[in-house]
């Protein structure tokens, strides 16, 4: 994420390392790196020299009170300030007040809408403790009722749908009276999409939302286009005046315009933020934590708050007492797997952790590469699963036959699960480093 924007800004404060202190000279010089960075990702020109002529003012107006502050430091402070000012300043709830809340989702074709919409009826449900229903208003492309039919199946969330009707409008308002009859608190309308800006997409988002009176209004962009998301979701505000902005495939090779624009340009919050195709791939957007990442600080609140989410005590009580007991096995391990898939993408939740974004960032990192362990340990009896020891050369052949692959890749698997396991055993006992090197140099 933003990998390009914050490599070229680093280098922006690299320059003023040498220096005892900022200056004209090296504060000027560091604002022109900045900008080059910020236009090379796709932010507006009048943006970025708006935006780091605040920069340059503030530098110049500090550069002789704290002398104390190294200048680079001093300059990353100055811009984070500036990039969370930019961005909004502090997050935005979502407004789901009404009986039932309405949301009414918007955009164009392929930025993310419908999954977006299971994320967001998932995400209500799960952490806001709500009721949600979702209703399938796109009449045009059957595949996104089909798409909006499974991903309900998947978080369990009820959907309101009638694939006989082509007026998605009376369809919305049906759905209303539905979730008003049924207990439903929270109604969230996916709609139909465009490949562009068109009159009549326009006039029919206008239609359901003057049909339909909704307490909450997104626009979901696709943050990979860069200034074209900002220049569409300025066009899609003058129509409908929407709340807020969700910006879709942050796992992708964003380059950060859209991020860093659009709250300038439309003056409408950015609400929330995507990465991935789980339905726990969703967070609410905080423009601090946000600056901090494009930074290259990295994201540690956010980290520990999706590892809280998952976090299970009496389930982390069970582990310890199998670990000190060294009975840990392949379905704990498995148990494990599927905790940290939950809290999302993975190479997103290593670039949360200050520092690590550099040492990965030459890295493949993929979250596929939990398919072949999955794959593996789902290949075993159930017998073998709880007892890894039963694992010999004849059960490994067969396990290979079973999941596809080859017997050095089962024998690796295995060795590196015990290698594991011992050492999570060791730091239970109290011996902590010291008692791991000690048992690895015996002979």
């Amino acid at each position: 994420m933003f990998d390009n924007l914050s490599e070229k800004l680093e280098s922006a404060f690299q320059g003023l390392k040498g220096d005892g202190k900022l200056t004209e000279i090296n504060i000027a010089q560091s604002v022109k790196e900045i900008r080059r960075a910020l236009v090379a990702a796709d932010v507006n020109y009048k943006i970025a020299k708006e935006f780091t002529d605040k920069i340059k003012d503030e530098a110049l107006g500090t550069r002789n009170v704290l002398n104390a502050v190294k200048p680079g430091e001093m300059m990353v402070k100055i811009v984070m300030d500036e990039m969370v000012e930019l961005m909004g300043g502090q997050a935005v709830g979502i407004n789901t007040t009404g009986k039932p809340g309405v949301i009414l989702i918007s955009g164009l074709q392929g930025s993310g809408k419908t999954t977006f919409s299971g994320k967001l009826a998932n995400y209500l449900k799960t952490k806001r403790k709500k009721s949600p229903l979702l209703v399938a208003c796109d009449v045009y492309r059957p595949a996104a009722i089909n798409q909006l039919t499974v991903i309900s199946e998947q978080i369990k969330v009820p959907i309101f749908k009638d694939e006989e009707s082509k007026d998605p409008v009376q369809i919305a308002q049906n759905a209303i009276l539905h979730a008003q009859t049924h207990n439903f608190d929270v109604v969230i309308v996916d709609t139909a999409g465009r490949l562009a800006v068109d009159e009549h997409m326009m006039k029919e988002i206008e239609n359901i939302k003057a049909g339909i009176q909704p307490s909450e209004t997104l626009f979901v962009v696709d943050s990979m286009t860069g200034q074209d998301a900002v220049n569409t979701a300025k066009a899609f505000n003058e129509r409908i005046n929407f709340d807020g902005v969700v910006l879709t495939k942050l796992d992708g090779d964003t380059r950060g315009g859209a991020a860093l624009s659009v709250k300038y340009t439309v003056g409408k919050p950015i609400k929330f933020v995507s990465t991935g195709e789980t339905m726990e791939t969703i967070d609410v957007f905080h423009p601090e934590r946000m600056a901090q990442r494009i930074l290259g600080m990295g994201d540690i609140v956010s980290f520990v708050e999706k590892a809280q989410e998952q976090f299970d005590e009496k389930e982390a009580a069970r582990i310890e007492k199998k670990i000190k007991k060294n009975k840990f096995d392949f379905n704990d391990f498995l148990g494990q797997l599927n905790q940290i898939k939950k809290m999302g993408d993975l190479k997103s939740l290593i670039n949360m952790i200050p520092g690590m974004s550099k040492m990965t960032k030459n890295l493949d990192i993929d979250d596929k590469a939990f398919n072949k362990v999955e794959s593996i340990i789902q290949s075993m009896t159930p017998e073998e699963r709880a007892n890894p020891p039963l694992l010999n050369m004849s059960r490994k052949r067969r396990i290979a036959r079973g999941c596809g692959h080859t017997i050095h890749e089962i024998n690796m698997f295995v060795k590196q699960f015990e290698q594991m396991s011992k050492m999570m055993h060791k730091m239970s006992k109290g011996k902590g480093m010291q008692g791991m090197m000690g048992g690895g140099m015996k002979r």
